[in-house]
């Protein structure tokens, strides 16, 4: 299910930006101010209005309480995702592809970031934290197998103490001699420092990967501040469009 909902918002948003380059083969001038124009602009305000409602939903723990007792927090997120592209695809082709006008150029440019910077932080941040959890587990086995080889070595030599990394795995291994076991009993047990160098190595390595990720986890953490602040930049701007319209007049219905 989630793999075929990011297939389809990945389509929804490269159509997105496939109409937004469209303005380099066709400009239609009046079409903002036809009656069809003027449908897509008000369908394309309301749809594009879904993604704020769910951001004061979600932000107001009354409100939030109120409305998850009917709706969902998954399902008001996918109306979130779904309504935050279908709007702006509906308000691009509204244009007609005319961007002549400060404002009508600012509203473009911030519509286009808000939805890349959601699309991304939905959707990196996600497999981001998928493999933060993966390598966890990955790095309790490593190390669980690395205190049975500590505790295997302490058994064999009588001493309690953890085996000294004095020499690489790599080394040994371009020396020519037989790789270790990863077994801890039997003729391979010569072999248990190598093994406990190696285990050390690679937890170490490990170790480094979650850290870089949780690094990149903690910068989408302010990705998502920032398409908030976006966003909101956006309604401004959006707002101040619609008003230009009224006070000038609803010209397509007349």
């Amino acid at each position: 299910m989630k793999d075929r909902e990011r297939l389809v918002v990945s389509g929804l948003v490269a159509l997105m930006l496939l109409l937004w380059l469209g303005f380099l083969v066709h400009r239609s001038p009046r079409f903002a101010g036809s009656l069809e124009g003027g449908v897509l602009g008000i369908a394309a305000a309301l749809l594009m209005l879904a993604p704020l409602a769910y951001l004061v939903i979600k932000r107001i723990k009354p409100l939030k309480r109120a409305v998850t007792r009917r709706v969902p927090m998954r399902t008001l997120l996918a109306w979130h995702i779904y309504a935050g592209i279908l709007g702006p695809i509906l308000a691009i082709l509204h244009t007609g592809h005319k961007f002549e006008s400060a404002l009508g150029i600012g509203m473009t440019a911030l519509m286009l970031v808000v939805v890349l910077s959601g699309f991304v932080g939905r959707y990196l941040m996600r497999q981001i934290s998928k493999e933060i959890k993966e390598k966890e587990k990955m790095l309790e086995a490593l190390n669980s197998a690395y205190r049975e080889t500590v505790a295997a070595l302490a058994g064999r030599s009588g001493a309690p103490a953890a085996p000294a990394p004095v020499f690489s795995l790599p080394g040994v291994l371009r020396a020519g001699l037989p790789a270790p076991s990863l077994e801890l009993g039997g003729p391979a047990g010569m072999w248990l420092p190598v093994r406990a160098v190696s285990l050390a190595q690679s937890i170490a390595d490990l170790e480094y990967a979650v850290k870089t990720h949780q690094t990149f986890k903690r910068l989408f953490t302010r990705w998502l501040k920032f398409h908030i602040v976006i966003s909101l930049a956006f309604y401004a701007l959006m707002a101040l469009h619609i008003w230009g319209e009224i006070y000038f007049g609803l010209r397509w219905f007349g």
